[in-house]
């Protein structure tokens, strides 16, 4: 039971570390400059980084795990849980040896830990509920104090009835720079938690009971058309942080454009004669994978997991398959029998641009508007923007192809002197939809 003494002491940490808000940085401003360690801050796109105060040589931080209401996308809100107000967690930054001090504050219902995934600390610091901690109960504030041993970058999440409080969104990243860097901090340093979650259309909560049919899936807690772009100046040099709390499924995040070494897992840097050029990491589920490149050309270039199922937004998997099917009399004649029917189009994804009813908070299939037209995908995707000159903090708005450089409809004189037969210079080409 609960002290009345104990009671205003928590209420007084509480309210002492009330003002430790996170840090928010947008990913279209300008990097900022390195602190007074030498490192350049990381920006989390969409998300945020926890604040902390210096108490005697100790970095103070505060997280609050509470009930937290969630936008992943325009027409998708669900009530998750989450810390200090957001889904994710603020992204905890520091540097290697920093003794830090975390307040964790439990404003669920339910028991919770928080498990420093990755990170070898003291075993009564670990956060295993029952195992290596009692739980934190509703309503109260425990203390965890270590110090980073190692830089890298690490994850934190709930390891207390992990199915339903991940599932729920109870999780985060860590950010660890080198103390003593063995070369310039990058240009930009971007953080990215992957995560999937299974929300049925016009549901309010996610539902952490599901092994396979995951329906959501995000980036930071987004998913596309919700999240937002990253940028880079022309040969600025470029690092992405990826870390994979997914259920159930490991990532292949491919970066258009440029290609890239695996730089670093949670298991510490990778020497550079281990290194190699890739355009596609496999992040696993439970692990962390950091990359490098140089934005060396110029656009707008796609990232994106490769499961092509992944960059699809609520997407039904238990209907048959229609590729082929003349639909055309399909409405009329259900609708003689079912004068509710609900139509989703007939199109594919790019029709549920063009006004298509959906249901109530819910993003089926739905992806969102490009330079050219409707982009076709959602779920893990987002875009790197790569620029000349970037005017000042803002999304520098969709990339000018020089003349020569964009593909287009070829026309008859084209395909004569190619010696081309049978192309389509007057329009589209057949198809079996």
């Amino acid at each position: 039971m609960t002290t009345r003494r104990e009671f205003i002491e928590r209420g007084a940490i509480a309210a002492a570390l009330a003002s430790l808000v996170a840090r928010t940085a947008r990913a279209d401003e300008p990097p900022p400059p390195p602190t007074s360690d030498g490192y350049r801050p990381s920006v989390t796109p969409d998300g945020a980084t926890l604040a902390f105060r210096v108490v005697d040589g100790v970095k103070v931080f505060h997280l609050i795990a509470e009930p937290v209401r969630h936008e992943f996308a325009p027409g998708l809100v669900a009530e998750c849980w989450g810390y200090n107000g957001q889904v994710h967690g603020p992204t905890i930054e520091a540097v290697e040896g920093d003794r830090v001090r975390i307040y964790v504050t439990n404003r669920l219902h339910d028991p919770t830990t928080v498990h420093w995934h990755g990170l070898p600390v003291p075993n009564g610091m670990d956060g295993v509920g029952a195992l290596s901690q009692r739980v934190i109960e509703a309503g109260e504030t425990f203390r965890y104090e270590f110090t980073f041993p190692r830089a890298g970058t690490f994850m934190y999440h709930s390891h207390h009835d992990e199915m339903t409080q991940m599932a729920m969104g109870l999780m985060g990243m860590i950010v660890v720079h080198p103390r003593a860097p063995a070369g310039p901090p990058p240009d930009r340093d971007y953080v990215y938690m992957l995560s999937e979650w299974a929300i049925r259309p016009g549901a309010r909560r996610p539902d952490p009971n599901e092994m396979s049919d995951f329906n959501v899936l995000t980036l930071n807690g987004k998913a596309f058309p919700g999240t937002s772009p990253i940028v880079a100046r022309l040969g600025e040099r470029v690092r992405i942080r990826f870390g994979n709390l997914s259920a159930m499924d490991h990532h292949p995040m491919h970066l258009h454009g440029v290609s890239f070494k695996v730089v670093a897992t949670d298991g510490g840097a990778i020497p550079e004669a281990g290194q190699w050029p890739e355009t596609t990491v496999l992040v696993p589920v439970g692990s962390t994978r950091t990359i490098e490149f140089v934005a060396d050309n110029p656009g707008d270039w796609a990232l994106h997991c490769h499961m092509t199922h992944h960059i699809m937004n609520q997407m039904g998997h238990g209907i048959p398959n229609l590729v082929g099917v003349d639909p055309t009399e399909f409405d009329e004649r259900v609708g003689d029998h079912v004068p509710a029917l609900f139509d989703m189009g007939q199109a594919g994804m790019d029709e549920h641009g063009e006004g298509v009813t959906i249901p109530p908070n819910s993003i089926p299939m739905m992806g969102g508007p490009g330079p050219f037209g409707y982009v076709t995908m959602g779920g893990m995707f987002t875009i790197l923007k790569v620029r000349e000159r970037l005017e000042g903090p803002g999304d520098p708005g969709w990339y000018d192809n020089p003349e020569g450089t964009l593909a287009d409809l070829a026309n008859e004189e084209q395909l004569r002197a190619d010696g081309i037969v049978g192309g389509a210079p007057e329009g589209r080409g057949g198809g079996d939809r």
